[in-house]
């Protein structure tokens, strides 16, 4: 059986999250329940939204016994209201209850970041704006947490800085300048986009003189954005990034902006409520 997830190190975040669960053994389980009691389970959303994961969770059950039974009873990337069953598992009972925590965490983040995603989207539906990611995913999960970002119907940003050139402040601070940074960098990648993040309208008129395919305006207010839109001139895509409130989305759609990259859809996401009863 294979999980028709390609996620990066999938199998090993699972068998790392179990192997921290449950290490030598599930103690008060295996004293309470027999060896080879056979149960049926279901996962219950305890609240309205979009649901996500449950390849993931049949992963989970099936390491831990080849035999468990596990059926979706809604496809992944359905939004589902508060009662809705979601999964029916059926196999070993110590197996099941062994696996249980660790299943619900993995759906439980995936469904609440598909959900808040799919939030933001709806805010600028409106527009032709797309909501994007960042990097801000903790450490081992940035492939599931941009696969949830991608089911509640929001974009990747890049996946790491090994795929796509984003010049940031950093970068500028260090070196001798957008112009230069930008020219060095197509010395080197001649066929990729160059993305300059800039803080001020001075390097806004630097990174537009460059020909750069993509401005970030970082942590600008609504009135220096309209003024940013208006200087670039659609000579380059536009990206609003930083201090960027649920409530203002779709003013900021409204000025003209392509993108808007919200770090808190991944580094801080509300879990959906989600449980396994028997």
């Amino acid at each position: 059986m294979s999980c028709p997830l390609k996620i990066k190190n999938l199998y090993k975040l699972i068998k790392e999250a179990l192997r921290e669960d449950i290490g030598h053994g599930d103690i008060t389980t295996c004293a309470v329940i027999p060896a080879n009691k056979i149960i049926k389970a279901e996962i219950i959303a305890k609240e309205k939204g979009i649901i996500g994961g449950l390849p993931v969770a049949k992963e989970v059950f099936c390491l831990l016994d080849r035999k468990i039974k596990f059926k979706g009873l809604i496809k992944e990337g359905k939004k589902v209201k508060k009662g809705t069953r979601i999964a029916v598992i059926t196999g070993n009972a110590r197996a099941i209850l062994a696996g249980e925590r660790v299943a619900l965490n993995f759906m439980q983040r995936i469904s609440g970041i598909a959900t808040g995603t799919n939030k933001c989207v709806d805010k600028v539906k409106a527009f032709k704006t797309t909501v994007l990611d960042t990097r801000k995913t903790p450490p081992g999960l940035r492939s599931l947490d941009k696969y949830a970002v991608r089911l509640g119907h929001g974009r990747n940003h890049r996946f790491g800085l090994y795929d796509r050139v984003l010049i940031k402040d950093n970068h500028i601070a260090l070196g001798p300048g957008i112009k230069e940074a930008v020219r060095s960098v197509r010395r080197k990648y001649p066929r990729k986009k160059i993305e300059v993040e800039v803080k001020n309208f001075k390097e806004l008129r630097e990174a537009v003189r460059a020909k750069v395919d993509i401005v970030m305006l970082d942590n600008m207010n609504l009135k220096q954005i309209a003024q940013a839109v208006k200087i670039i001139k659609g000579r380059c895509k536009v990206e609003v990034s930083g201090n960027v409130s649920f409530a203002i989305l779709p003013e900021l759609a409204g000025l003209g902006v392509d993108y808007i990259s919200l770090g808190r859809l991944t580094h801080s996401p509300r879990a959906l409520d989600l449980s396994l009863r028997i």
